[in-house]
């Protein structure tokens, strides 16, 4: 063996690698050194002569990760890495599928499609069946069918309890056999493909068990059910599962993740190994503490605490802001002093819950002349329903925009295929007049689509830009189009993102007649143009980076500002409701252990949401923090009257917390002046937040906007009111 292979490794890493030929659960916390240990322990079997390179299977869950583990092999050890089996569950079925292809009742050629091919291949089938598309989007029944094959369902063991769902489930049943007849294969099928093979095919399965008998999974807790059971087969009774993982860090169940995998591996194999990396390489003190006191509100966990040799750094700064403009001012301030002192834009990340709060950071990043990229996404005005949105009001404003048109005259879906299209481009070239000319002649659902702009035209004149905004939104049918795909399960956190960023772009409206005092919509979409095609930094640009915290997982940063922290987007409202907060927590867990030496936490008093001012709570995140680790920039408790007139009377940050002195928490009593963004109960009204005051004592009034009651004003004499 090679003497400086376990040089190095700390002594949790190294008991890890050097583990007996057993099943064993590697709990790897944030930071600590996971993947080292998975490519050591794949070395180390080799090395010592306990498995030949042939006879390891290990499984990642992308191409970049199966590849820097193949390639630190090679620089462990002098092998020839081209045959080992070393890939992404769906790498490792179609490999599988292509050896077996006769056993798998596959040509021998077959092929795989893509989302967009599968997509096609629906629509091309459900126009044969001639299944209404209105009633049955083509991409709602993508998701469906999907889902059911992750599920591990084929058509003939969905139950059906409705027609609705009994139409789905004969679409599903005649794509697979389309699928067959036609000798191809979608993502999804891979996988239940070759566990139906595995499943069926005793001798084939005793093959593989003998010939794997280690099997490594890196993220082993973002598994799904059915990738579980094809691990299970492939592991047999005497197999050694050597799974790494973070239950802390599981946060794609809308995925179809299933961190319950991890105990589930633990009872399934007996396993006695259980391994804790709780050593961080990564951050200060001062963070870990904060990510430990934070996950320890978590039920059913496996438990660990990340600890580091470096010292406490310095303390996390959380800042206050009356709105989310000034939060975006604040940040742009601090990302610019930060740059002077030598911190390198590509060193910085700004992380947010939802995307469609990078529209306010990034309008004041492109203001503040900041190069930055939307990692992992689009930027605002470049995401597929925005487009959708600008297009219909580009075409309201200019009828021989042909682009525009050709863009939304079939989205939503209304029954205009791509022959009616091409019939319209070769009239417009015959007739030498725009697309829109043409569709006036047209007849028919072409002709209708223009009846809907004209309605759309004359249903907007004389609003305000963002009514303009709101009314088109609505009575183009996009609102109902995305409302419709939340139905489906597999598609629905996606339709909500697309709905939040569809209402981000009212907001977007009224910010601009604010800072512009221009109502026009042509000036809106001139900027909207301009802030979608500037300061989008070039590949070797120094440029800050804006993601989601999904997106942020398994990446690094100096330093980390995490914004929009306030109840109902940060745990989001979803997870209020349910009643649930143990994935919403663990999001803000991997959200925290991503900074390295400096980290900020931000929120906002108040939000534009649907074009109007609401006012916010902050997170319940921030009060199990330590507060000996947070660093207030503002006045830990502020009791003065804020924003309720206009989210954007104030221009910058600066100006918020202008000469305002810290206050002591109020003392909370019928008779308290209280304070605005306090959570609060009323017996018959039920929760709300302050967003105004008047006076005090029994004198005193306060406005407090319910969540079912809307706002209403209460005497405090009578209002009864008890602080949440």
């Amino acid at each position: 063996m090679n003497p400086f292979l376990l040089s190095g490794l700390n002594p949790e890493q190294r008991a890890a690698v050097e583990l007996p030929a057993q099943s064993a659960l590697i709990l790897a916390g944030a930071g600590s050194g996971k993947t080292r240990v998975l490519t050591t322990r794949i070395a180390y079997l080799i090395s010592t002569g306990q498995v030949s390179p042939h006879g390891i299977l290990a499984v990642t869950f992308t191409n970049k990760a199966a590849k820097e583990m193949v390639t630190r092999l090679s620089a462990m050890l002098p092998i020839n890495t081209r045959g080992m089996w070393i890939g992404t569950f769906h790498g490792l079925c179609n490999r599988m599928l292509r050896a077996h292809y006769r056993e798998a009742n596959l040509p021998q050629t077959f092929q795989i499609l893509d989302s967009g091919d599968q997509l096609s291949a629906i629509k091309r089938l459900m126009k044969a069946m001639n299944v209404d598309d209105e009633k049955y989007p083509p991409r709602e029944m993508q998701n469906f069918i999907s889902g059911r094959k992750e599920e591990g369902l084929r058509a003939h063991e969905v139950e059906a309890y409705d027609p609705y769902t009994r139409r789905k489930v004969e679409v599903f049943a005649e794509y697979d056999a389309q699928c067959q007849r036609e000798g191809v294969v979608d993502f999804s099928e891979l996988l239940l493909r070759c566990y139906e093979l595995l499943s069926r095919n005793a001798a084939l399965r005793e093959h593989y068990q003998e010939r794997f008998k280690h099997i490594l999974v890196d993220e082993f807790q973002d598994t799904n059910p059915l990738q579980y059971r094809w691990l299970k087969l492939l592991a047999g009774q005497n197999n050694a599962l050597f799974a790494v993982g973070d239950d802390d860090q599981s946060i794609y169940a809308f995925r179809g993740a299933n961190v319950g995998n991890m105990q589930e591996l633990l009872r399934d194999f007996h396993v006695e190994n259980v391994i804790k990396l709780e050593q961080n390489y990564r951050s200060h003190g001062n963070i870990l503490e904060a990510a430990n006191a934070l996950i320890q509100n978590n039920r059913n966990r496996l438990g660990k605490n990340l600890w580091t040799d470096a010292d406490k750094g310095e303390q996390i700064r959380v800042y206050e802001a009356g709105t989310d403009v000034d939060e975006a001012a604040f940040i742009v301030d601090e990302i610019k002093q930060l740059n002077r002192e030598g911190v390198r834009l590509s060193e910085m990340a700004l992380l947010y819950r939802s995307n469609a709060q990078s529209r306010v950071l990034e309008h004041a990043l492109v203001s503040g002349g900041l190069s930055y990229r939307v990692y992992g996404g689009l930027r605002f005005f470049e995401r597929q329903e925005i487009k959708h949105a600008l297009a219909y009001l580009r075409l309201m404003e200019n009828t021989d925009d042909d682009n525009a048109l050709l863009r939304i005259i079939n989205f939503p879906t209304r029954g205009i295929g791509a022959r009616s299209i091409e019939q319209l481009q070769e009239s417009a070239k015959q007739y030498n007049t725009t697309l829109w000319d043409a569709a006036a002649r047209a007849g028919g659902k072409v002709t209708a689509f223009v009846g809907i702009i004209e309605s759309l035209r004359s249903g907007t004149q004389g609003l305000p830009l963002p009514e303009i905004m709101e009314h088109v939104l609505q009575h183009s049918g996009l609102v109902a189009h995305y409302e419709a795909e939340k139905a489906s399960v597999s598609k629905r956190r996606e339709a909500e993102e697309r709905l939040e960023n569809l209402n981000e772009l009212i907001n977007s409206a009224t910010l601009f007649v604010y800072e512009n005092e221009d109502d026009s919509l042509t000036a809106f979409l001139t900027h909207a143009t301009l802030e979608s095609g500037e300061h989008q930094a070039g590949d070797s640009e120094d440029a800050l980076h804006l993601m989601t915290v999904h997106a942020a997982k398994g990446l690094e940063f100096h330093t980390v500002f995490i914004t929009g922290l306030e109840e109902s987007l940060f745990p989001h409202q979803n997870s209020i409701d349910n009643g649930d907060l143990d994935e919403e927590r663990r999001l803000m867990y991997v959200a925290i252990t991503r900074a390295r030496r400096r980290l900020y936490l931000t929120f906002a008093q108040s939000r534009m949401l649907h074009g109007q001012t609401h006012y916010s709570t902050a997170s319940s995140f921030l009060r199990e923090l330590p507060e000996e680790l947070l660093h207030w920039l503002t006045p830990r408790v502020s009791a003065r009257k804020t924003f309720h007139t206009s989210a954007y009377e104030t221009s910058s940050y600066t100006k918020a917390f202008a000469a305002t002195p810290a206050a002591p928490i109020p003392h909370v009593s019928p008779d308290s002046i209280w304070r605005i963004g306090q959570r609060v109960f009323h017996q018959k009204f039920g929760e709300g937040v302050v967003t105004d005051t008047e006076g005090g004592g029994n004198d005193g009034r306060v406005q407090v906007n319910f969540k079912r009651a809307g706002s209403k004003w209460l005497a405090l004499e009578y209002a009864k009111l008890e602080a949440i």
